[in-house]
């Protein structure tokens, strides 16, 4: 399964908005309206978003556009998930080395591409190793091959661990208020055939207090120097949650992600939406029109909670600011 793909100087994105009732894709051959797509979620998740862009600024390239202002304007369509400037810094400085030939970005960005799908497997056999028979495993949000360049993140672990027999149920936070759990996540397990439940975001204490959660496994949009990371708003409270009943919590993660030069999560910017996402359900008004909302896309679950962090290096268990060093400082 894929949600990216580059063909004949066109990038199509499968439309994630319109998922699970309609599968779309939308092809683009102008970097801007790449922009919009990542603004408005056509394509989301945090590795995603950085292939994306990397694929944004070929076409930036392709059409003769200044890749200093082309840089400029996709970093500025959402703040938080760190991919997304690391994939353009990286893109950047291999158009300072090729002076800009679209070919050679091209070429970067496929690489940028395929990196990422090899990462999440890596991913997925790490995780794998720490799920025990018979599992059943709580997700929140999507962190699936939807959200990375291919096979996923957190998803990644649940399907290398479901290959491998261990997986029992997956439960699935529907995650509100954009519903990426019970659109997306469901999707892919129902798809790949991985049994899977999909539950309300306020079921998950009930399930965890009548011991029917074996570990939690989430995605992280970017994680600070000391292990505290933001991934989509509810994390936190699924982490407490897990911490309170002593279910294992981990978090699955590429290289890309993590940002050492935060030294810990009140340093993350988090990302406001707009409010009608929280007073209308796809169009249809749940709530009064004048009501105030707060709307943060995500939240900061402290490395306190966290049991152990997955990467395609290995599983890094507390002390998490010296052991992420090691690996990737």
């Amino acid at each position: 399964m894929d949600a990216i793909r580059w063909e004949g100087n066109t990038l199509f994105l499968l439309d994630q908005t319109r998922l699970p009732v309609e599968e779309v894709w939308l092809s683009y051959t102008d970097y801007r309206p790449v922009i919009d797509a990542i603004r408005t979620m056509v394509v989301r998740g945090a590795p995603a978003i950085g292939v994306a862009a990397a694929y944004a600024y070929c076409l930036a390239a392709l059409e003769g556009a200044d890749l200093q202002q082309a840089r400029a304007e996709l970093a500025a369509s959402r703040p938080t998930a760190v991919n997304l400037f690391w994939a353009l810094e990286r893109m950047a400085g291999k158009a300072g080395a090729c002076g800009g030939d679209p070919a050679a970005l091209v070429a970067e960005a496929v690489a940028i591409h395929q990196e990422d799908v090899a990462m999440c497997k890596a991913i997925g056999l790490s995780g794998a190793a720490v799920v025990p028979d018979r599992a059943r495993i709580l997700t929140h949000c999507n962190a699936g091959a939807l959200a990375t360049g291919g096979y996923g993140t957190a998803l990644g672990v649940i399907r290398a661990a479901h290959q491998q027999g261990k997986v029992e149920l997956v439960y699935a936070d529907e995650t509100r208020p954009l519903l990426q759990g019970a659109r997306l996540t469901a999707y892919e397990l129902v798809t790949d055939h991985i049994p899977a439940t999909l539950i309300a975001d306020n079921m998950a204490a009930s399930l965890m207090a009548k011991g029917n959660i074996d570990l939690v496994v989430v995605g992280c949009d970017r994680m600070a120097a000391n292990g505290d990371f933001a991934n989509k708003i509810g994390t936190y409270s699924v982490a407490v949650n897990a911490h309170y009943h002593g279910v294992p919590f981990y978090v699955a993660l590429p290289c890309s992600t993590i940002d050492l030069s935060i030294p810990d999560g009140s340093g993350i910017p988090i990302e406001e939406r707009d409010k009608e996402e929280v007073r209308t359900l796809y169009g249809v008004q749940t709530a009064p029109a004048a009501v105030e909302v707060y709307n943060p896309a995500f939240d900061v679950t402290p490395h306190s909670l966290v049991t152990g962090i997955i990467t395609e290096k290995g599983v890094i268990y507390p002390p998490f600011r010296e052991n992420l060093q090691k690996l990737f400082g």
